[in-house]
């Protein structure tokens, strides 16, 4: 029997064969407590497990509640010896009801936590504050706006309405969940709001493609005399990424520096990013070179920025630095470099790419990667290789990369194809015109009236009409 989580005397009390009041000692409920604490693996807590149940101290809530934190919420623990734990608990208290949601909400399947709460209250027991911000962590990662707003009747039923955590949480989940005009309803309803209650929604606006309002709320903030920290100028950086305010976050950034505040991974990814997407790539590769540590994140922002912008055979360098260290690339990623080689037309070397995605990297590639690949074919005239490749996809081609395909058969004078290219899209756009005037541009460079005349009256027939032209002039008052 293996003792490896207790301390080197109890090896030596063990071979002088006097450890009895050494063990007995260990048995009492804070020594026990105090080592499921100190735990570093399973295996270890398992041992205590043991030594609880054979001195009957598996049935103290405090000592139960110890194993529970640990596999409940440790990287090293298990969720299904926790429940297997808690339901093996008499009459388990609140704290040990929030640990197991808690570890439920962060799980694959966070729709247990749900199941657990549900279960909780049929035995009426109470929540607290923070029973809730657990349970809408759950609701965010189903994505599930409806149990977001049941949850928000129990935050009123339950008196935690003034609760500042509870409804910063709240709000959270409306964001994560999409729905924006509850959160911002929320917002606007609040006596009192903290730094947390305007980053999360700052940041959800930011999340949710609403850039522009994520600004105005942040200059709002600015207004009622609160300081931001990192995390508010994460989202506010993104925001600008997204709206093109290039002067914006440099002068957030100047703030960032005269406040000395510390430019973790998080914070300096988002500031590459703002520099990348605003085309200032070299102000972004300087970021990039000097960031002590970055992540996967930020290796995607300065890749992708280089292939927006022109760079390709540097981000297909800085791709090769990334394969060589201990970052592993993901979807995104793939992205960025096979837009870099679209951009530089390097075929055979985003085809080696592409196959390499899922037997090299373990990434499966996803009707992105797809389009890349048909983009950067179709470019190249390989216009029947690019057909073959959307027909071994495993789901139906959308009509973006249809497009795309349609766009290389039109530069390269492929009417069979555009032809079928045209019916696919028919079927999933009955009403796009615009399939149909490609096609019949292709129709007329050829010289074949009668299909273009064809073309024009099905097109009256099904009462398409192609969009007129227009612009938009700034002009001086």
């Amino acid at each position: 029997m293996a003792f490896k989580i207790f301390p080197p005397s109890f090896r030596e009390l063990s071979a002088q064969r006097t450890y009895q009041p050494f063990l007995d000692s260990l048995c009492q409920t804070p020594s026990l407590s105090l080592l499921a604490d100190k735990c570093t693996s399973l295996s270890q807590l398992k041992q205590i497990h043991a030594r609880m149940i054979i001195f009957s101290r598996i049935h103290d809530h405090f000592a139960a509640s110890r194993l529970l934190s640990f596999c409940a919420l440790s990287e090293t623990g298990d969720l299904h010896y926790a429940t297997k734990l808690f339901n093996n608990t008499q009459n388990p208290n609140l704290f040990m009801w929030n640990t197991l949601i808690r570890g439920h909400a962060n799980s694959q399947i966070p729709e247990r936590a749900v199941f657990l709460y549900v279960q909780m209250r049929k035995l009426g027991v109470v929540p607290n504050n923070h029973t809730l911000p657990f349970l809408l962590k759950a609701c965010s990662n189903c994505g599930c706006s409806e149990s977001c707003k049941q949850v928000h009747t129990h935050v009123f039923k339950f008196g935690l309405v003034l609760e500042l955590h509870v409804v910063n949480a709240l709000m959270r989940g409306y964001c994560v969940s999409t729905d924006l005009e509850g959160a911002r309803q929320l917002f606007d309803e609040m006596q009192e709001r903290n730094l947390i209650t305007w980053t999360t929604m700052i940041s959800g606006y930011v999340q949710n493609f609403c850039a522009d309002e994520g600004l105005v709320l942040f200059n709002k903030m600015i207004l009622e005399d609160f300081e931001p920290n990192g995390a508010t100028f994460a989202s506010v950086l993104s925001a600008c990424a997204d709206s093109g305010c290039l002067e914006l976050g440099e002068r957030i950034h100047g703030f960032i520096k005269a406040k000395k505040i510390e430019i973790g991974v998080i914070l300096g990814t988002a500031l590459v990013h703002m520099y990348a997407k605003n085309g200032a790539v070299m102000k972004a590769k300087t970021l990039f070179d000097k960031m002590p540590q970055r992540n996967t994140a930020t290796w995607n922002v300065m890749i992708c920025g280089l292939a927006g912008h022109g760079h390709a055979q540097e981000a297909l360098t800085l791709f090769q630095e990334l394969d060589k260290g201990q970052i592993t690339p993901n979807d995104i990623t793939f992205v960025g470099v096979l837009s870099a080689c679209c951009h530089a037309g390097l075929i055979d070397v985003g085809r080696e790419i592409f196959n390499s995605m899922e037997r090299f990297y373990g990434v499966k590639p996803k009707i992105e990667h797809y389009g890349c690949m048909v983009d950067l074919l179709g470019r190249g005239g390989k216009v029947a290789e690019a057909e073959e490749l959307i027909n071994e996809m495993t789901w139906k081609a959308d009509v973006v990369i249809l497009g795309a395909l349609l766009a290389a058969c039109k530069n390269h004078g492929n009417i069979e194809v555009a032809e079928r290219v045209v019916r696919d899209i028919q079927a999933l756009e009955p009403d796009n015109h615009g399939a149909y005037v490609v096609l019949a541009g292709m129709y007329a460079e050829a010289g074949r009236w009668e299909d273009v005349r064809g073309l024009r009256t099905t097109m009256r027939r099904a009462k398409l009409k192609k969009t007129p032209g227009w612009s938009m002039a700034d002009v001086d008052n």
